[in-house]
């Protein structure tokens, strides 16, 4: 069967290689464009099917032997290389895929020996029937879910998790795939059959289990950004209520000044009615509503947080800069501050926990440079705050914020970290202004 001349060698190798890099790609995320990626595959098959011949020739028995382990370890490098994800997730991919290779190789050559008595043409026909077969059934049910299985994968399967998945493949390979095939036999057909549904049916119940994990996190997730929603909702009711019983207070204060007013004019008592005008408006002015900005969104939203931080007796300082014209949706300013605010005030309540005469401290700055929007937010924090991914855990910010503040900075294709130093958490972010 691994006979021939070099040509039908040369055509095997085309074959196979082409194959493994068909299945390959449509699996893994590419990390230059089409164009790019057609050119550097071909150079790199046309160098390695050169070598592969050129081996064939020169030492057939030990070619045949090692050609098939040198030629995919080459391609296994390279691939990695070529593919846009993880190390980790490009082996595990490599995995599938020389899997995938087991099957159309072995399976063309036993097809050819049971039904073609070892036709050559018959197994690289089979071979080709295969590949096409497995391409097309990658291509309508597995592509898409492979591909968005890379960030559960990346989230969460540990490092350990993924070498034992790619053993388990890589030995089951081992075992079928041996250049010195016995003579066919029923048992030797069943080992291989036996192999095969086993090594495959432990990925497929791997990759269920972690795609329904990952799809359950993304169900808390949204579940979280309901729930943000719902309290960025109570926040708004109760600013309407705010100014509902505002404007009700100044309606009655008015009806009194006016009768006041009615009084002065109707005694003739000029004077004093100048000097109560005088009186009222120095109230007026020292009564009205705090203005931090000018942007209406982003004064309201901070107006509600400070009157709570500081019910709270959580004392506030404010560096606030930025008016109207930003093109940053509002509905994303107010996610963002909302919740580094929210969280802020949660930090410093489980330090007041803990130490109840302890002074908290929250001061935000938001100032607009340029094409950029800056806002950091620093607070008092317990010492003990955790860090996870980069991302405070979510027994230290109340459970919910942080994602929402994560996906309304890549909207904008932000820059965002968090910290701990010493008691004190820290955020900062940058937002590029469309």
């Amino acid at each position: 069967m691994l006979g021939g001349s070099v040509y039908f060698a040369f055509l095997r190798f085309s074959i196979s290689l082409a194959g493994t890099i068909l299945l390959f790609s449509l699996m893994s995320e590419p990390r230059f464009c089409r164009k790019k990626t057609v050119i550097y595959y071909g150079s790199f098959c046309a160098c390695l099917l050169a070598a592969a011949c050129i081996w064939y020739v020169m030492d057939w028995e030990s070619c045949v032997r090692m050609v098939a382990f040198a030629m995919f370890m080459s391609f296994a490098i390279f691939s990695v290389f070529m593919s846009s994800d993880t190390v980790f997730l490009s082996m595990y991919k490599l995995a599938l895929t020389f899997y995938l290779l087991a099957v159309f190789l072995i399976g063309g050559i036993e097809a050819s020996i049971l039904f073609f008595n070892s036709n050559r043409w018959a197994d690289l026909i089979i071979r080709i029937v295969l590949i096409m077969s497995l391409a097309f059934l990658i291509e309508k049910y597995v592509k898409n879910s492979i591909r968005a299985f890379n960030s559960y994968v990346e989230n969460e399967l540990d490092h350990f998790s993924v070498a034992v998945l790619i053993l388990s493949i890589l030995f089951g390979i081992g075992f079928i795939m041996k250049p010195d095939i016995p003579t066919q036999t029923p048992y030797r057909l069943f080992q291989i059959c036996v192999n095969f549904f086993l090594t495959g049916s432990l990925q497929l119940l791997v990759f269920r289990l972690y795609l329904h994990i990952g799809k359950e996190k993304e169900y808390q997730r949204e579940n979280q950004l309901i729930k943000m929603n719902q309290r960025l909702l109570e926040r708004n009711m109760q600013l309407q209520e705010e100014f509902v019983e505002s404007g009700r207070q100044i309606r009655h204060d008015v009806r009194h000044h006016n009768a006041v007013i009615a009084e002065y004019a109707r005694l003739g008592q000029n004077e004093e009615l100048l000097q109560y005008l005088k009186e009222y408006q120095k109230e007026t002015e020292q009564g009205g509503a705090e203005v931090i900005c000018t942007n209406t969104a982003v004064n309201n939203i901070l107006l509600a947080y400070t009157r709570r931080a500081r019910q709270e007796q959580i004392k506030v300082t404010m560096d606030v800069d930025v008016g109207q014209n930003l093109t940053i949706a509002n509905i994303d300013l107010v996610t963002i501050l909302a919740n580094a605010y929210e969280n802020a005030i949660y930090g410093c309540m489980e330090v007041k926990k803990q130490q109840p005469h302890s002074h908290c401290l929250i001061h935000l700055m938001m100032k607009r440079k340029k094409q950029k929007l800056v806002i950091f937010c620093s607070n008092t924090c317990t010492i003990d705050t955790e860090m996870k991914n980069g991302e405070p855990k979510p027994e230290f910010t109340g459970g919910i914020g942080v994602l929402s503040i994560v996906r309304a900075a890549e909207k904008y294709h932000g820059e965002y970290d968090f910290k701990n130093n010493d008691g004190v958490f820290i955020f900062r972010l940058i937002l590029h202004i469309p």
